[in-house]
């Protein structure tokens, strides 16, 4: 009985914080305190699935949020198997990692990449920017067509990306009763993560919701044409041929077959029909407008972005490069096809850009669109730092999401810590500290940082001889 006392006595306290919704009891790991699956809205089944989020229903005494959340429904990868293996449709929920209840300290919200058809954010809030001061909350947000199918009755749309509003202004109600400032909010993202908070940044409805942004790997449109609303209720079209069921019955079909015949919709426009969640849809609602043109008309933000030396192959592979190319660069097609010498036979690899099909499809979908995005938000009077991210010069080449390790991680690149200019960015918007090499803004000579093994080495004009002839985002 003494020991049990004792052994009560000693056991760590689990921290109790309240929400509007109502309170949620946490635990420490880490050295900092973390709640999970904290409901930022209400469960999307039943009759709310391909509906907006609504409020989160209000509960009575202290909820449990020591225990992983579930995943959103998505199909099975392989690599995404621990969240395929762990989803449920009700998932609408945050996980917050601080390393106290009071104070005031910056707020960074994780939005997860994955295609927007599958993945989780982790343990994204054991990361140690939380030993740096800031509060960090991550996102669980509606994948695949549960999440971006557009219908012909009004269902759906970019529920997704609606989501993830829905979670900011649960921050922004809740974060301070956390240890977190609502005032001074970082939204950031890699790769489909990246894209969403580009859209965000683009969204009426997002604004006053975050201060500063970071996109890795990834922009609103992955260098892709914008899809009108015709072009997606086309696939809303296959999705109810393929369901086989009365539309009224849509909300009734198991989750788990709405996401397998969503994989298998074809968007003719594009060479690869696994990037079908990465083409951004105008549906008049999210974005009333383009990404661009919405981007253009913002009060200006704090921008980080940047991109990794070598990404992913060509969408489609080589069979469908000529027509990823004509996609890619629209009327300057030729003067692409001349700048890559398409008509001759191939180079050899670069060793840190890999073959020309590799180069190309990581200028037209990644490093040109994130050089545009860089230009429209410096454009707008935004204070905007951009990188490339090579890992080990004379190794491997980098490849995508390389990065994150050394960003949100403790993993070192050389002698450098870059979780520091990112804390940084999260806390003043600008990445600079006397005890790093120095950053210099993006600016109008397009300048970024180089970072590798070797240090971090300011830089200016990348790809610019390739990226003149795009103006995707």
């Amino acid at each position: 009985m003494i020991a049990a006392l004792l052994a009560a006595a000693l056991a760590p306290v689990q921290p109790v914080a309240a929400t509007e919704a109502g309170a949620v009891r946490g635990t420490v790991a880490g050295g900092h305190v973390v709640f999970r699956g904290i409901p930022f809205a209400a469960p999307p089944v039943a009759q709310r699935r391909w509906s907006p989020p609504a409020a989160p229903v209000r509960w009575k005494g202290v909820r449990d949020a020591t225990a992983p959340a579930n995943s959103c429904p998505q199909a099975d990868y392989g690599w995404n198997h621990g969240d395929y293996a762990f989803q449920s449709e009700d998932c609408l929920t945050l996980d917050v990692g601080t390393t106290s209840l009071t104070g005031r300290r910056p707020v960074l919200v994780w939005i997860h990449g994955g295609g927007n058809y599958a993945g989780s954010p982790g343990d994204m809030v054991e990361t140690a920017m939380v030993a740096k001061g800031v509060v960090v909350v991550a996102v669980r947000y509606r994948l695949g067509a549960l999440g971006f199918l557009h219908r012909r009755d009004g269902s759906g749309g970019n529920l997704g990306v609606q989501d993830q509003i829905a979670a900011l202004r649960w921050v922004r109600a809740n974060v301070a009763r956390f240890g977190g400032d609502p005032d001074v909010v970082t939204i950031a993202g890699e790769s489909a993560g990246a894209q969403d908070v580009g859209v965000l940044i683009a969204a009426p409805a997002a604004r006053g919701l975050f201060r500063r942004a970071i996109m890795g790997s990834g922009t609103p449109g992955f260098g892709l044409p914008w899809r009108e609303r015709e072009e997606a209720w086309r696939m809303g079209d296959q999705f109810d041929a393929l369901m086989k069921v009365a539309p009224a019955d849509l909300r009734r079909a198991a989750p788990g077959a709405a996401i397998a015949a969503g994989e298998q919709l074809h968007d003719p426009v594009l060479t690869a029909d696994d990037y079908r969640w990465l083409r951004t849809t105008i549906d008049g609602a999210v974005l009333p407008d383009t990404p661009g043109r919405l981007i253009a008309a913002r009060p200006a933000l704090d921008l980080l972005i940047g991109t990794d030396r070598f990404e992913l192959d060509l969408p489609g592979g080589r069979t469908r490069r000529d027509a990823f190319v004509a996609t890619a660069f629209g009327a300057n097609e030729a003067r692409a096809r001349a700048f890559y010498r398409l008509d001759e036979p191939d180079p050899a690899p670069d060793a840190r850009m890999g073959t020309r099909d590799q180069q190309i499809a990581t200028d037209a979908t990644f490093r040109c669109p994130a050089q545009r995005m860089a230009r429209l938000v410096a454009r707008q009077g935004g204070r905007v730092w951009s990188y490339e991210f090579d890992e080990a010069p004379g190794g491997p080449m980098t490849h995508h999401a390389a990065e994150i390790p050394y960003l949100y991680g403790d993993k070192r690149l050389g002698a450098l810590h870059l979780m520091d200019y990112w804390a940084n960015f999260v806390k003043t918007g600008d990445p600079n500290s006397e005890a790093l090499p120095a950053w210099p803004a993006y600016g109008t000579q397009g300048a970024y940082l180089a970072l590798d093994t070797t240090g971090a080495r300011p830089a200016s004009g990348l790809r610019a001889d390739i990226c003149q002839w795009t103006d995707k985002l």
